[in-house]
C-alpha cells in the first residue's frame, strides 16, 4: 500500500474554498485509483470522492456533489480535492487512499492511513 501525504487544509469561513493535495514519491501512484475520505469529530470516517487512474472517471458522495471536484496531475504525482461553498459540516480531517485496480472504495484495504489534513469551516 502506498504511503500518501495530505496537505492544504486550514481554517476558512462558510462559503469559502480550499484545495487539498494528496501526493507520494511512488511513481506507481499514477496507475492507482485515488479516493478522498473525511472524519468529523465523533463520527466514523466517510468516503468523499474517487478518481480513476486516468482521471476520466470521477465519483462523489452526495455531500460532495456540485461543490467538490477531484482531479489529478500525473506530472506532479498529485491528486487534488477542490472544495467550494464550504459548510460547517465539512469540518473534518481529510485523508486520501488508493487502490491499484478498483475504483470502488469498498474493495480497498483501508487499514493504513496518513496523518490527514484538517479542514475547519467556521460560521
Amino acid at each position: 500500500q502506498l504511503r500518501l501525504t495530505e496537505s492544504g487544509g486550514g481554517m476558512v469561513q462558510v462559503g469559502e474554498s480550499l484545495r487539498l493535495s494528496c501526493t507520494t514519491s511512488d511513481r506507481t501512484f499514477r496507475r492507482h485509483a485515488v479516493g478522498w475520505f473525511r472524519q468529523s469529530p465523533g463520527k466514523e470516517r466517510e468516503w468523499v470522492a474517487t478518481i480513476d487512474w486516468s482521471g476520466d472517471s470521477k465519483y462523489y458522495a452526495d455531500s460532495a456533489k456540485g461543490r467538490f471536484t477531484i482531479s489529478r496531475d500525473h506530472a506532479m504525482n498529485t491528486v487534488y480535492l477542490q472544495m467550494s461553498a464550504l459548510k460547517p459540516e465539512d469540518t473534518a480531517v481529510y485523508y486520501c487512499n488508493s487502490h491499484q485496480h478498483s475504483t470502488r472504495y469498498t474493495d480497498w484495504d483501508l487499514k493504513v492511513w496518513g496523518q490527514g489534513t484538517l479542514v475547519t469551516v467556521s460560521s
